[in-house]
């Protein structure tokens, strides 16, 4: 395999002249890539050593697999595992639902990075990167080998650690929840573990091992949220750090990915819909990279390696094979994702009862009923608007008794093509044990439903969202879930667009909306290039700088343009002083005006006129979202029970239970 991959490498390499002057001209930010893109996709296969006669054209490589949320843990044909028995599966249920019954509330706590390589897990415990042996990783014995004291700052926290293949060096990025800047730390390991190097504002890291046995990090840098940068360092007695790669087109950014067979590594430069892959040489990572197939604009492609095939996930092409998993060692496998909907879409689900138990493992031991309308396409609740069927997935408690009186929190974001995040979080299990209904719609703009479902959501088609999150809660109040005087709504980033439009637009459907770092002023941001990322934004929002119908477009829905006296929501605003993604000067020139129409309104109205409430709590730090911020989520629940009048001691009380005050 190493002979072929080499031959793959020259033969790549030959075709495409003068690559080395090309790398001296255009120098090489992390994407996290295991949050974006996921699923069982292989293309037609491509040996290496065939590649070497055809080098594949990009018609011949992309297959019409829109794209979702993606892990790329996913991302590989596996072996079709021997099917289990419903009942083996359930005892495994089972066993992980008395683990959490059994584990004391307290110590339920956010997990941070861990990893396992060799024999051995590394991970974080307390202030100290340590590592233990594998069969011990659940006990208290552990070895330290750094002490994330010694860089000065305030809580941090490990957020990535990748393990060099041999086990000499480890590295990890540390950074805290005041700040996305980031350090990454290389320690040498040994009897005593001692830091070997720490390099600055790094976003993405990998490992691999040149032909020498010598262990070589790749790392890009992030400058102002920009990644365009990528170096390469050794350590011990051949020290050098070394930039090969910059990316000279601001609106694209640079992320590192090592395939999973430790073979390549791929340097992966993309904006919001185009990206370009060059591969790097596992085994000779000093040699210049070898690009898969140039940009194109409109064309997503991300590569894997196994077994001496490359496979390629793109959003372009027609598919050849409809597969959905491997059979056989030999078989290809690939995934439609269209067909993959229309596959779940079509398929009932008679057993409602498998439904709650994944809830009750998901939430621990709340009685919920969890109803998703791409799982349950004939019993589902589902909105429908210009003829598209906008899913939603809703959870509360099975026993509770005349829906129509519980206050009803809808969750929305709709952009970027990102799926709605519904992680567990505490204050969302004690809502739902205190009677909430927690509704996600899943808009337009968002993932969720592949490439197409973003696309009509994004630049002259983002009012669809708009229309999608307004017939979500017209259909929740039609299918007897809560009432407006009982009906919230939260968002955080660019999920503020929306409902900030529907604050303007249907003010009438809501009661309270809490939103997190919002991004409420499209129009001056998009148009201010100082801004660090407005040039990568543009393929999401127009660029109304120079194009007027973007411009009049987004003046159509913009948040803060189109905010007029009437009587509006109450509204909880949480920014962050230094905020680099949605500055701070947008969120309060909102507020201003947003308290301005309101005056206006109330004085129009005359006396007796309740005004709703405005509050915009501004943290320090230069964060975006602090998802666990204590302060926050406190804040946040008790403006929601006091504006629908309600008794919040049981929430409370029960929230202790999972944070640390």
């Amino acid at each position: 395999m190493q002979q072929k991959s080499k031959l793959f490498l020259q033969a790549l390499k030959y075709s495409i002249p003068h690559l080395g002057k090309c790398m001296q001209k255009q120098h090489l930010n992390h994407c996290n890539f295991a949050d974006h893109y996921y699923n069982r996709i292989k293309l037609k296969k491509y040996h290496l050593t065939k590649c070497l006669q055809n080098k594949p054209t990009i018609s011949e490589l992309a297959r019409n697999i829109p794209s979702r949320s993606f892990s790329s843990k996913d991302f590989l044909p596996i072996k079709q595992e021997n099917e289990k028995s419903l009942s083996e599966n359930m005892d495994a249920f089972e066993k992980v639902r008395t683990k959490l019954e059994t584990q004391p509330q307290e110590e339920y706590e956010i997990i941070n990075a861990e990893v396992k390589h060799g024999g051995f897990v590394y991970y974080q415990e307390g202030c100290c990167l340590v590592r233990s042996k594998d069969e011990e990783a659940d006990n208290d014995n552990y070895e330290v080998l750094f002490n994330l004291e010694e860089l000065k700052l305030d809580q941090p926290f490990i957020d990535c650690i990748r393990v060099a293949p041999d086990e000499k060096y480890v590295a990890a990025k540390i950074r805290t929840e005041d700040s996305e800047a980031s350090t990454c730390i290389v320690v040498k390991l040994s009897d005593q573990p001692v830091m070997e190097a720490s390099f600055p504002n790094v976003s993405s890291f990998e490992w691999v091992k040149d032909e020498e046995e010598e262990d070589v990090l790749f790392y890009t840098f992030q400058r102002n949220l920009r990644c365009h940068d990528v170096y390469r360092a050794t350590f011990g007695d051949n020290k050098r750090n070394e930039r090969f790669y910059t990316e000279k087109d601001p609106s694209y950014f640079v992320f590192l990915y090592l395939t999973k067979d430790s073979r390549f590594l791929t340097i992966n430069i993309m904006n919001k819909t185009t990206s370009e892959v060059w591969l790097i040489d596992g085994l000779s990572p000093w040699d210049p990279p070898v690009l898969i197939q140039k940009r194109i604009h409109g064309v997503l492609y991300y590569v894997e390696h196994r077994d001496d095939e490359l496979y390629i996930l793109t959003n372009v092409g027609e598919p050849t094979e409809f597969k959905l998993m491997r059979t056989a060692a030999d078989t290809p496998a690939i995934m439609n994702w269209d067909l993959f909907f229309t596959m779940k879409r079509n398929t009932k689900v008679v057993d409602l009862d498998m439904f709650k138990d994944h809830c009750v493992l998901f939430l621990k031991h709340s009685n919920l009923l969890y109803v998703n309308v791409i799982g349950l396409a004939d019993d589902s609740v589902r909105s429908l608007k210009d003829g598209k069927s906008v899913p939603m997935t809703i959870f509360h408690k099975t026993d509770s008794e005349d829906l129509q009186k519980k206050p009803l929190l809808v969750h929305v974001y709709g952009a970027y093509g990102m799926d709605l995040k519904m992680n567990f979080r505490p204050e969302r299990r004690v809502l739902v044990d205190d009677g909430w209904i927690l509704a996600y719609c899943h808009v337009r703009g968002g993932g969720e439903l592949g490439l197409q479902w973003h696309a009509d959501g994004r630049l002259t088609k983002k009012l669809n969202g708009l229309a999608d999150l307004e017939a979500c809660i017209k259909t929740l109040h039609g299918q007897g879930f809560s009432q407006p005087s009982l009906t919230t709504l939260t968002a955080f980033s660019a999920g503020g667009v929306l409902v900030g439009a529907l604050c303007n637009s249907n003010p009438e459907l809501l009661r309270a909306v809490t939103l997190e770092a919002p991004f409420l002023d499209v129009l001056n941001t998009m148009m201010d290039t100082t801004l660090p990322l407005t040039l990568e934004e543009l393929e999401e929002w127009g660029n109304p700088s120079s194009d007027e119908k973007h411009k009049s477009y987004i003046k159509r829905y913009c948040p803060y343009q189109n905010i007029k006296p009437q009587h509006y929501p109450s509204i909880h605003i949480t920014a962050y002083e230094n905020d680099e993604r949605v500055p701070l000067k947008g969120i309060v020139n909102y507020t201003e005006k947003l308290k301005e129409a309101i005056m206006e309104h109330a004085k129009d109205t005359g006396e007796g006129y309740q005004a709703p409430n405005v509050v915009l709590d501004i943290q320090p730090g230069g964060n975006h979202v602090i998802e666990d911020s204590h302060k926050k989520i406190t804040a946040q629940i008790k403006f929601l029970y006091e504006e629908l009048g309600l008794d919040s001691t049981s929430v409370f009380e029960n929230l202790k239970k999972y944070l640390k005050f």
